[in-house]
């Protein structure tokens, strides 16, 4: 099945399918080659997006190839999808929310850079399976370094992605509890949350002691056996859900690493942001181009603009 037939397979209610494509410029060409391909000579345009009304799912492989070939999302959605049908926002931080991976950026301020940076690769790629673990193999090589680095990060690393900050605020206008679910850090978890208003956060915390890093790394309320990892991050997930007294049908949810497939598999929407190889072929939905508020335009009378 390719990506965007499974994508149909999990979002998509009954026959009546919808096209959205959209890219950063999307271009007069490429929208013309959409077009024909699918037999449309109509479409709706809304913000930069493009969408294809009544579109068959036969059409689906040609889809695939035209958007690799344009370099533009195109995503199959449910006709008459609605953002406020979802209860819940679940967003992965790092090279989701914000650009950077923190660690990586405290590490190598530490000198100890190329070491971290590539077990955090090995892990967002699958290939570490224990996501604590290798956290905690990070973290013990910081031991020493003093802890004004954290305070840096937090104040010159946290670049929002692209239409972060207007998903999370559309999402909040439109009735949606926002959480920000990470194997970070909760001194950058804090720091977004108050920035962008996020409901809810689930983060690490790092050891320090007299002004200088422990090397150790443990859970929220400073618990070092509940550390937030894959299942961590799912277990966020449904504890928030049952809160609110809804199911976890009822969240998107959207990251990029491997720990961030249990939580992408429990979500009724589940979206692979710039994400490694093995996220985008198990996500429902993905963005390879778009900034984070390229899930807006999915749905139906509600991609405008929020107010502030």
């Amino acid at each position: 099945m390719n990506r965007i037939s499974a994508t149909v397979a999990g979002v998509a209610s009954g026959p009546a399918l919808d096209l959205v494509i959209q890219a950063p410029r999307l271009s007069p060409a490429a929208a013309a080659a959409f077009r024909n391909a699918v037999g449309h000579r109509c479409c709706e345009r809304r913000n930069g997006a493009m969408r294809l009304r009544g579109v068959d799912i036969a059409a689906a492989s040609t889809i695939e190839e035209l958007a690799l070939r344009w370099r533009c999302d195109a995503a199959l959605v449910s006709a008459g999808l609605r953002l406020n049908s979802f209860r819940v926002l679940a967003l992965d931080m790092d090279s989701t929310l914000i650009r950077d991976e923190c660690i990586d950026q405290i590490a190598r301020r530490a000198g100890q850079g190329t070491e971290v940076a590539a077990i955090t690769a090995a892990a967002m790629r699958g290939e570490i399976t224990d996501y604590a673990e290798s956290l905690r193999r990070r973290v013990a090589l910081l031991a020493g370094a003093d802890a004004g680095i954290v305070q840096w990060a937090r104040r010159y690393r946290l670049r929002l992605s692209p239409g972060a900050a207007r998903l999370v605020r559309v999402a909040r206008h439109s009735g949606l509890h926002t959480m920000l679910v990470t194997g970070g850090f909760g001194v950058m978890a804090r720091r977004l949350q108050e920035r962008l208003r996020i409901d809810t956060i689930a983060a690490n915390e790092l050891g320090i002691s007299r002004g200088r890093l422990t090397g150790t790394v443990s859970g929220p309320a400073g618990d070092p056996t509940t550390i937030v990892d894959a299942q961590g991050k799912a277990l966020a997930l449904q504890q928030v859900c049952a809160r609110l007294g809804c199911s976890t049908a009822h969240a998107i949810a959207i990251g990029d690493g491997a720990n961030d497939l249990p939580m992408l598999q429990l979500a009724g929407l589940s979206v692979a942001f710039h994400a490694k190889p093995k996220v985008r072929g198990l996500a429902m939905q993905r963005l390879d181009y778009c900034g984070l508020d390229g899930v807006l335009p999915w749905f139906d009378q509600a991609a405008g603009p929020a107010p502030s």
